[in-house]
């Protein structure tokens, strides 16, 4: 037993104190001795003991009295009680006064290390399950949702906060901050965990696909409908759909999900039978829904409706001292998956990752780590080997600190890296070629002429 359990032994017999000492001892308990109740008190506020052996009857303060003023310090505390007269009422009163077990004089040495050995393994099983349950209720994270920063433990906080209610989830943040996983991690640590979290990126779907997409389809509903289909609401039945890119649905749309998010049914495109599915909602956006709603672009009573409770993820450029933590976490990740021995950043390569903006968020930089996995030649990230060194961050030292002159740089500085190559771009900025369409209209990007 490395870390051996600690007995006291209280009673005001000498003969009975030394022999029971003897006896743990000899069965390798650590094992402390007290002649009366008040040395066992003053002893039990200075040290900690796992369990204690109390003789009921002793002059000043009885094995009672002892049992109700340790109790008062230490609910959890231990104790079995030694009486020379046993009766039913004292047995009654010392099992209700919170006493594990009582035993009679004479003692049997052999019946009381096993009472003894009972009651400790009891005692651990319980703190075990007790930690196991404090375990189960921290917070289960996706593994790309990395950080140790005061925003990142917030957020947390939040995520653990309304993971086991079925209330409504807006996610706020720029592209690129993981809104996604801060939704898979509310679904995981929910009642629905069991059950699938359902992803629609309102944002890359026109409006007669998305409706079909949210709603599904009965066979012939409309050209090329071959077959009857399920909807992404159907699909999330128990479980949770999650809404990215919220704010790009047409007005037409607001109006169907609003009626669908109230009473949690549907019809089909182009069917008659009225749906059921019991989910729950959370959306995502990266833009500002007040100004939206302000403008008639939002229906105010949907902002409403999905603005129940509110997550704000912070920019990289925020979070600082989480970009190591993330930058390992990438090495991690594409050294296994390239099968390369890269496990570490050079000193200037590491400054250079946390001082860099990061308009992209999270997303850029893990794009600049599996960029700098593939051309580097070392076990060693160097400066060198980042996409944007020679840059030195010009594309965004602009005056213009708006989210939206963010995205517009960061976009058309991957257009270019990619010689306007609609599918590689959106690639790397990992959105689809629709969503990336419709960025470059919305900022009037144009490729620059040789």
């Amino acid at each position: 037993m490395d870390n051996k359990e600690k007995i006291l032994i209280v009673d005001d017999e000498k003969i009975v104190r030394e022999s029971l000492y003897h006896w743990f001892e000899d069965d390798n308990y650590e094992v402390d001795t007290a002649e009366d109740g008040e040395t066992a008190l003053n002893k039990y506020g200075k040290d900690k003991y796992d369990l204690l052996l109390v003789d009921m009857k002793m002059p000043g303060m009885s094995g009672l009295d002892l049992l109700s003023k340790i109790k008062a310090i230490d609910k959890d505390a231990l104790i079995i009680l030694i009486t020379a007269f046993a009766s039913v009422p004292t047995a009654i009163t010392a099992l209700k006064n919170g006493a594990y077990d009582y035993v009679t004089k004479p003692v049997d040495p052999d019946e009381l290390a096993h009472l003894v050995k009972r009651a400790l393994e009891q005692r651990a099983l319980k703190k075990e399950n007790t930690q196991l349950k404090e375990n189960i209720d921290e917070i289960i994270k996706p593994d790309n949702l990395i950080g140790e920063s005061f925003q990142m433990k917030k957020i947390y906080e939040l995520v653990h906060t309304v993971a086991r209610t079925d209330t409504t989830v807006m996610i706020r943040g720029e592209s690129g901050t993981g809104k996604e996983l801060v939704a898979k991690a509310i679904h995981i640590n929910s009642n629905r965990k069991y059950f699938p979290i359902i992803t629609v990126n309102c944002g890359a779907l026109a409006e007669s696909l998305l409706e079909s997409e949210l709603f599904g389809h009965e066979k012939g509903s409309f050209t090329g409908a071959q077959f009857k289909r399920k909807g992404k609401f159907e699909m999330a039945d128990r479980g949770t759909i999650f809404l990215d890119e919220i704010g790009s649905i047409s007005l037409k749309m607001q109006i169907e999900l609003l009626r669908v998010v109230e009473t949690k049914q549907f019809n089909r495109v182009g069917g008659n039978e009225l749906i059921k599915s019991d989910f729950r909602v959370i959306t995502a956006t990266n833009e500002p829904l007040e100004e939206l709603v302000k403008a008639g672009k939002f229906r105010e009573d949907l902002y409403y409706r999905l603005n129940v409770f509110s997550i704000v993820i912070p920019p990289l450029r925020e979070r600082r001292q989480d970009i190591p933590l993330l930058v390992s976490f990438f090495i991690n990740k594409f050294s296994t998956v390239m099968n390369k021995p890269v496990k570490k950043v050079s000193k200037e390569a590491m400054e250079f990752l946390t001082n860099h903006d990061w308009p992209g968020n999270v997303r850029e930089l893990e794009n600049a780590i599996e960029r700098a996995m593939v051309v580097g030649k070392t076990n060693s990230i160097t400066v060198d080997d980042l996409p944007f060194h020679l840059s030195n961050n010009s594309e965004f030292n602009s005056d213009e600190k708006s989210l939206a002159s963010f995205e517009r740089n960061y976009i058309l500085k991957i257009l270019n890296e990619n010689s306007w190559n609609i599918s590689k771009a959106a690639q790397t900025l990992d959105i689809d070629r629709v969503t990336l369409y419709n960025k470059i209209n919305k900022y009037s990007l144009r490729k620059a002429e040789n």
